[in-house]
C-alpha cells in the first residue's frame, strides 16, 4: 500500500469539541503476531459497536491469515513500514471511511478488550480529544528510566508515555493522518508533542494490562534497543525544545 501524503489541516480546526459516532474502528499493528492476533480480534469482537482493522507490516508469518479468519478486516503493507508507519495506514483508512473515533491497541495480547469502553467517556463528555489507556505498574526499569527523563525533556504531563492503547476523537485522527505526522519513528513521545502542539487535550485512564503472552519488547527487549529508542526520542524532544518561538523581553510590546 503505498503512502500519500494528504494535505495538513490548520491547527484551528482542532479546537471543535470531538464527535463520538458508532461504529468505532479499532487499529491494530502487528508483525509477526500470529501466536496472539486471533484471540486478541475475537476478544474485541465480543463487543459491541466496534471494527476492528489489522494493519500486517508485512509480516513473514500467518498473522494476517489468522487475523482474517478471526473476524477482522486486514491491510497488508508490502514492506515493514514499523510500529508507527503501521499506524498511521490505519489512521488514514480510517479518515477516508468516515470513522470520528479511532482506538488502537497492541497485537500482542497485553491489552484486554474489556478495557476499551472504558477509554471513549471521555470523549463522549468533551473532556479531552485523546484518551491513554496507562498501566503504570508494568514498567520495566529500562522502561522508567525513558518515562522519566522525556517527561522532564517533553513537559508531557503524561505517566505512561509508552502505552499504545489510545483512543483518539476524529480531530485527532486527521492530524495524525496527515503528513505532518509522516515522519515519526514511534507512536508515544513523537505523537504526543504534536497532539499537543495542535491544541488537543489528553487525559489518561488506568487500566489493567496483561503480561506479554509470547516473544518480548521491540522497544524494550534490550539495553541496546533501549538506548537506540532513547537517543532518536531524545533528539525528537530536544528539536521540540529548539523550535518553540521565544518568549518576548518583559516590558516589550
Amino acid at each position: 500500500m503505498s503512502a500519500h501524503h494528504l494535505q495538513d489541516t490548520p491547527a484551528r480546526q482542532f479546537s471543535s469539541p470531538p464527535q463520538t459516532v458508532f461504529p468505532i474502528l479499532v487499529i491494530i499493528p502487528a508483525w509477526n503476531e500470529q501466536a496472539s492476533i486471533g484471540e486478541v480480534v475475537r476478544q474485541v469482537r465480543a463487543l459491541e459497536g466496534f471494527r476492528i482493522l489489522v494493519v500486517d507490516d508485512a509480516s513473514t508469518d500467518d498473522t494476517a491469515d489468522l487475523a482474517l479468519r478471526a473476524g477482522a478486516q486486514v491491510l497488508k503493507l508490502p514492506v515493514n513500514l514499523g510500529a508507527w508507519g503501521a499506524m498511521q495506514t490505519g489512521m488514514r483508512f480510517a479518515q477516508r471511511n468516515g470513522y470520528q473515533t479511532v482506538i488502537t491497541m497492541d497485537a500482542d495480547g497485553q491489552h484486554l478488550a474489556e478495557t476499551l469502553p472504558s477509554l471513549l467517556s471521555p470523549l463522549r463528555d468533551y473532556q479531552a480529544d485523546v484518551v491513554i489507556g496507562s498501566c503504570t505498574p508494568r514498567g520495566s526499569r529500562a522502561r522508567k528510566t525513558a518515562w522519566t527523563l522525556f517527561r522532564w525533556l517533553s513537559g508531557l504531563n503524561v505517566r505512561d508515555l509508552t502505552s499504545g492503547l489510545r483512543a483518539y476523537s476524529g480531530p485527532a485522527v486527521t492530524l495524525l493522518a496527515s503528513s505532518r505526522a509522516s515522519l515519526l519513528d514511534y507512536q508515544d513521545v513523537g505523537v504526543l508533542l504534536l497532539l499537543r502542539k495542535a491544541g488537543l487535550r489528553i487525559q489518561e485512564v488506568q487500566v489493567a494490562m496483561c503480561p506479554r503472552r509470547h516473544g518480548s519488547s521491540k522497544v524494550f527487549s534490550s539495553w541496546l534497543k533501549v538506548g537506540e529508542y532513547m537517543l532518536l526520542t531524545l533528539v525528537l524532544c530536544l528539536s521540540h525544545c529548539l523550535s518553540r518561538p521565544a518568549s518576548p523581553p518583559q516590558g516589550s510590546k
